[in-house]
């Protein structure tokens, strides 16, 4: 092996690279430039989503990996990479807003909302996952099957 081999990306410069510094040079090895010249993939976008989700939550942003996650269109990806982003939403929804007594409301695989009781047999919606609903929506209780509770549990409603 030469020097220039075992020094490529400070490998063996002495000079170790942070975990999020591998994990950057390993997503932009999967989804390189030559990839991003023609339309990206609804499982690129998915893959990428959660990736940033999950890098905001680790610095602490929960609800600014929610947001990551909001703008995800599961429509459109394969049923494994909708299951693995609404694994992942749950989690960080169960983290922000399980102790507010909120549930969940689904709509199918990859659709989803948190919501927190208003009082009044009305909901807020405070995260989404593959909706047109925006956190903040106000809906009645009624309105809504399947309800169940965020922390786990049997149906609500």
């Amino acid at each position: 092996m030469t020097t220039q081999a075992t020094t490529i990306g400070g490998i063996g410069t002495g000079s170790r690279p942070s975990l999020e510094e591998l994990v950057d040079r390993l997503m932009a090895a999967l989804f390189s430039e030559e990839r991003e010249t023609a339309a990206p993939t609804a499982t690129q976008s998915v893959a990428r989503s959660v990736h940033e989700a999950r890098r905001l939550r680790q610095a602490g942003d929960l609800d600014g990996a929610l947001a990551v996650l909001a703008g995800v269109d599961t429509a459109k990806a394969q049923t494994r990479e909708a299951r693995w982003t609404y694994a992942e939403w749950l989690a960080l929804a169960k983290r922000r807003f399980g102790d507010r007594d909120a549930l969940v409301y689904s709509q199918g695989v990859g659709r989803a909302a948190a919501l927190v009781p208003r009082g009044g047999g009305a909901l807020e919606v405070v995260a989404v996952l593959g909706m047109r609903w925006q956190p903040g929506k106000v809906v009645s209780l009624r309105s809504l099957r399947g309800l169940k509770p965020l922390k786990g549990g049997a149906s609500w409603s």
